[in-house]
């Protein structure tokens, strides 16, 4: 059996959106509504709310690696509306998922940038992790994206 040296890899990716930083924001902390949308996310149940009403832990099911797996993350909004950030409270084949959104405002829309550290528990090889952190960001703002600009409103 291959031994696969055990750490977290990270990507970073950001996207511009045609679309208000405050719309983006909104689009991205709905968490019960990416089933319907983020194209990995088959559910998401809220789990708990903070005083101001927003989920600040949440359940995943999500296709992943040819999976289908759970996991539940726990949201910071400290610094809402700019950006929010989470990290992973407990999960099937993961030791990590931790991640942050920023969102800032720029001449014709908003500049998304998409932070994320993923740590896997079962072995795989480094190249392999890598292209799955990738491509995770890159398909979550593709969404974003194209979901925040089919119904921009402000």
């Amino acid at each position: 059996m291959i031994a696969y040296p055990e750490m977290a890899d990270e990507a970073h990716d950001q996207i511009h959106v045609d679309a208000d930083p405050l719309d983006c924001f909104d689009l991205a902390t709905d968490f019960a509504a990416y089933p319907a949308w983020a194209s990995d996310v088959k559910e998401a149940t809220i789990l708990a709310r903070d005083e101001a009403g927003r989920p600040t832990r949440v359940e995943y099911r999500a296709a992943a690696l040819g999976y289908t797996i759970r996991y539940v993350l726990d949201y910071d909004f400290a610094e809402a509306p700019s950006a929010f950030s989470w990290r992973l409270v407990e999960g099937d084949m993961l030791r990590a998922l931790d991640g942050r959104y920023a969102f800032t405002p720029d001449a014709d829309g908003t500049q998304v940038a998409y932070d994320l550290r993923v740590d896997l528990s079962i072995p795989m090889p480094g190249i392999v992790r890598r292209r799955a952190a990738g491509k995770i960001t890159s398909a979550a703002l593709a969404d974003l994206k194209r979901v925040a600009e089919a119904g921009a409103t402000r």
